[in-house]
């Protein structure tokens, strides 16, 4: 179980937002934790210099195409990216310099899974450069996946059928609790325990995480079988939960 960075893009800047604020339909409720003065390109150096694998990139709508790709340019084959992502753009971030892409809304068509669109993006990346967005939202006693930047719930459920479907087109799942994403009021701890008993494959969990005791809570409840991003707490990000330092000190305690 690590830490794992990101980087959050929204009009161009890295922001950290509340993700239930997002909306196409009424912009002005958008909520924002975090504007940064820093370009993508200072937090993937940074991310690069302390060996912090494996983080993502999210393009929060258009206009991040430029801060994306210069971000990608600092850390070659250092950082998964996601937003917007097809079978028509795959193959272009791969050749930016991401890692892997993440990919969520095009693999679903009126809120049912689209196994062609699936087959068609491995058969184009490789299962290998394929990580799936699963992020969700609770709805009665149910987990959804949720498309379009978290703004549309599909039919489909968080369930151990439904991620081992999933294991079988991608290496990794990463999974924002959406209700509480940029909130620092503590990780969903339900679905986190969930996800550490049904997850095949490595698996990242986003959302709500507010102090350095959150990674160890993750790491607990998650069977040592979830990674843990944390955003708005962070100080790099404007937070005063936890810190950067804390953050890359837990990794190198746990791989040493």
């Amino acid at each position: 179980m690590k830490f794992r960075p990101c980087i959050d893009l929204h009009k161009g800047e890295v922001k950290q937002i509340v993700g239930s604020t997002l909306s196409d339909d009424n912009p002005e409720v958008l909520k924002e934790n975090y504007v940064a003065e820093r370009p993508s390109s200072y937090y993937a150096q940074l991310f690069r210099r302390d060996g912090l694998t494996g983080g993502h990139m999210i393009m929060l709508g258009p206009g991040n195409e430029t801060a994306a790709t210069e971000a990608l340019s600092a850390w070659p084959d250092g950082l998964q990216i996601g937003g917007g992502i097809t079978a028509d753009n795959a193959r272009y971030w791969l050749d930016q310099g991401a890692e892997a892409i993440i990919v969520t809304s095009y693999v679903f068509r009126n809120g049912t899974i689209n196994e062609d669109r699936l087959k068609d993006l491995v058969g184009l990346v490789s299962k290998d450069r394929l990580v799936l967005d699963l992020s969700c939202r609770k709805k009665g006693k149910d987990y959804y996946i949720v498309t379009d930047r978290w703004q549309r719930f599909t039919d489909v459920t968080i369930s151990p059928e439904t991620l081992d479907y999933f294991s079988k087109y991608c290496f990794e799942f990463l999974i924002h609790a959406a209700d509480v994403e940029g909130k620092c009021r503590g990780v969903d701890v339900d679905i986190v325990k969930l996800l550490g008993r049904w997850t095949p494959v490595p698996t990242t969990y986003a959302g709500g995480a507010r102090s350095i005791k959150d990674l160890y809570l993750v790491k607990e409840l998650g069977r040592d079988r979830l990674d843990l991003t944390i955003g708005s707490a962070l100080d790099i990000f404007g937070g005063d939960g936890v810190t950067y330092d804390e953050v890359v000190a837990f990794n190198r305690k746990r791989f040493r």
